[in-house]
């Protein structure tokens, strides 16, 4: 069982979530949040495994709570709620440690295989809305080349972390490399433990602030 916090200063917004995250056997909404404040004592009392959070909530912005959520030892993964092209601070988010985002009229499906997904730590990053979020951050400014944080990465280890920066998944890479999905996923997992990683949505954050792959590559 997955057990969600939602995270949303409409009431709309959370009771729709509600309904269609209850309606699955594997899914259940322990509570529901007004603001950032409200979130952070939710998830010190109900543990949940996902928290869906809003960005622009009243007292404490979903940025400010998902890092402090995320600095916090065994954090329930942070799922961004977000309206595309006008929320400004979702890659900040990003970087501040959440698994990635989710539009609000994304569809039932999408909704449940996202939590699905970023319950499981394998937040996928989507390559038609995600990537070109980030890089429309990084394009203001472009992002200069900091290689230092990637020397410890062996040349497949960076071809790797560079595939990932694509949005491509562990099968994708396997077949893109021509080798198994257990040696991607066991390169996957160096990488986030060199780099102390969080998830795949920082991998990509880092991926681009150190110039290993570049806008629109």
């Amino acid at each position: 069982m997955i057990r969600i916090l939602i995270a949303d200063d409409q009431e709309l917004v959370r009771t729709g979530f509600r309904v269609v995250l209850d309606a699955e056997p594997d899914l259940e909404v322990v509570g529901e949040a007004t603001d950032g404040l409200d979130a952070l004592e939710a998830v010190q009392t109900l543990h949940p495994d996902v928290v869906l959070m809003d960005i622009r909530m009243p007292n404490l912005d979903g940025i400010e709570a998902t890092r402090r959520i995320a600095a916090a030892d065994g954090s329930p993964r942070v799922l961004i709620l977000t309206t595309f092209d006008l929320d400004d601070y979702v890659y900040e988010a990003l970087r501040a440690g959440a698994s990635g985002f989710l539009l609000k009229d994304a569809r039932a499906d999408e909704l449940r295989n996202a939590v699905r997904m970023v319950a499981a730590g394998d937040a996928l990053l989507s390559p038609t809305i995600t990537r070109r979020l980030i890089e429309s951050y990084t394009r203001h400014p472009p992002p200069a080349p900091h290689p230092a944080p990637l020397a410890e990465l062996t040349p497949r280890e960076l071809e790797v972390l560079r595939l990932v920066a694509r949005g491509l998944s562990n099968a994708d890479i396997a077949a893109e490399l021509v080798v198994g999905d257990a040696t991607v996923k066991t390169h996957v997992a160096r990488i986030f433990a060199k780099l102390d990683l969080h998830d795949r949505a920082q991998a990509v954050v880092l991926a681009y602030e150190c110039g290993l792959v570049q806008p629109g590559g």
